[in-house]
């Protein structure tokens, strides 16, 4: 594989488990350096995200980071530049699916949870990276939001006002930015085998069956068809791509 992103910084959040772990790795592959976060440990152990970002040969460091609280965001992004003088990719993925309630039965405590991480979070680390990408001249933000960003789901009303806020954050940066030579762009993934699935499907074997049984290609997604359309839109071949949503998601939004 072209090491295309030799000399690059990617910074990604989430990045213990699913798109994030898999992200990673596609960044590292390509010859990016690594930076790490998550709200969980990552110790480099064998299997970890640190560990198999290393064995594709690019070097990694882990911030632990809350991104609901901005003075771990930032100070995420000053543990990058000082480590590696840079940041030219971020992919905020960090976020939470939350309870699942009608709106009427819906939590307060629920619902600042998922706004928190899912949107504020990515407001967070936006607000932290772009004076760092302004400087340079240069960068590219992928924010993850959903198809729940795109189109409405019963029972999620905190899941999908977070995720649509995403879209929203990520159309407004990217007229902002658009002469400074930063792109912002959100990926809208679909039902994707990733341990959220394996949460929300583990006493309901059925409901696996139905959210497959969904999907027009057949199948659910794979974390790592999340990930290549992230470094895709990270190349220079994006460098037409600002401002959009894209759905990947096996044709499901096209129902």
């Amino acid at each position: 594989m072209d090491r295309i992103f030799e000399g690059k910084v990617a910074l990604v959040t989430g990045s213990t488990f699913g798109i994030g772990k898999a992200t990673a790795i596609a960044f590292a592959k390509r010859g990016a350096k690594l930076v790490l976060s998550d709200v969980i440990d990552d110790e480099f152990t064998a299997g970890s995200t640190g560990d198999e970002v290393q064995k594709a040969g690019s070097d990694a460091i882990f911030v632990k980071c809350d991104v609901s609280d901005a003075a771990q965001v930032q100070a995420l992004i000053d543990k990058t530049i000082e480590t590696y003088g840079r940041l030219d990719f971020a992919f905020n993925n960090a976020g939470v699916e939350g309870g699942s309630m009608p709106l009427p039965h819906s939590t307060e405590e629920n619902w600042h949870r998922v706004i928190g991480i899912n949107l504020t979070g990515v407001f967070y680390c936006m607000k932290a990276q772009i004076p760092v990408m302004q400087q340079q001249g240069s960068g590219v933000i992928v924010n993850n939001a959903s198809v729940a960003g795109l189109v409405g789901f019963q029972g999620a009303p905190a899941y999908v006002a977070s995720k649509h806020g995403v879209v929203g954050l990520t159309k407004n940066a990217a007229l902002d930015l658009a002469q400074q030579g930063i792109r912002v762009n959100a990926v809208c993934p679909g039902v994707i085998d990733t341990p959220m699935i394996d949460r929300a499907t583990e006493d309901n074997p059925d409901l696996r069956l139905m959210l497959e049984a969904g999907e027009p290609i057949g199948r659910l997604g794979r974390p790592e068809e999340i990930a290549e359309t992230v470094v895709f839109l990270c190349t220079d071949g994006a460098g037409f791509i600002t401002g959009q949503a894209i759905a990947v998601d096996g044709g499901w939004t096209t129902q």
